[in-house]
């Protein structure tokens, strides 16, 4: 009686402990800074614990960081406290949306693109995505097509969080395909997006509900953040700026 007592207790802590599952970082408060390029997680930490990345790795050699640590202005003032910070940048002759998701970044393909994979591993089910966003747009000053109609209108960012039952991290050459294609990928369990169109002037409380199409359990969550939502296709305005701080899935 007791053994099937202890069994139900530990099904039901993990039935929970499953439904309240986070992705590990959320807080932005640990980096660390190898080979000049900043990381969103303390240095050495396990695989397991590397779950946020961005395009610093490659342009790291060129001295430039689109997303670091944000010490000073951040949404939960406190011992320890750190923001994300992401920038959109003129790099040489490229413009490079800022960026910082959850995956990783492989390396630069053809002075241009990004060979990234996306997504960590994920099962909980949460309802939806929330936190602290402060967005400062710029003018679209680089553009392309089909995108250039954009050009001296002002830039607009998104954070967005997809659920999936992909087979393994999502593998991309934004030279070949720039993003996931969330109306074609039948691996999709849910997605959530908010588009930032204008100047929030500071920090806002936000929360973004998730969309599901089906009962599947996730096996991998992809959050997304930018500054310059069409930056894939090398267009933004230099200088958009997206703070981002205390991210939590809520159940």
């Amino acid at each position: 009686m007791k053994k099937k007592v202890i069994g139900a207790f530990l099904a039901v802590f993990a039935s929970l402990t499953l439904r309240a599952q986070q992705v590990p970082g959320m807080d932005f408060d640990a980096w660390s800074k190898t080979g000049g390029s900043w990381y969103p997680y303390v240095k050495d930490a396990p695989a397991s614990q590397r779950a946020w990345d961005s395009s610093n790795k490659g342009l790291s050699l060129l001295g430039v960081n689109t997303t670091t640590p944000e010490y000073d202005h951040v949404a939960v003032p406190g011992p320890g406290k750190v923001a994300a910070k992401v920038v959109s940048k003129k790099v040489l002759w490229a413009f490079v949306a800022g960026n910082l998701f959850t995956g990783r970044f492989n390396k630069v393909v053809d002075l241009s693109g990004a060979d990234m994979d996306f997504g960590v591993p994920f099962t909980g089910r949460p309802k939806s995505l929330s936190g602290y966003v402060h967005y400062i747009p710029k003018p679209v000053n680089y553009a392309k097509d089909p995108y250039q109609g954009l050009k001296g209108k002002s830039d607009g960012g998104r954070i967005e969080v997809i659920l999936t039952d992909w087979a393994g991290l999502k593998h991309i050459d934004t030279t070949k395909e720039p993003f996931v294609d969330a109306d074609k990928d039948p691996h999709l369990i849910a997605r959530g997006v908010m588009d930032l169109d204008q100047d929030t002037g500071g920090y806002i409380p936000f929360e973004i509900t998730l969309q599901y199409r089906n009962g599947k359990t996730p096996r991998y969550a992809f959050i997304y953040v930018t500054p310059s939502r069409n930056g894939g296709s090398f267009t933004g305005g230099s200088g958009s700026t997206v703070y981002v701080d205390e991210f939590r899935f809520n159940y």
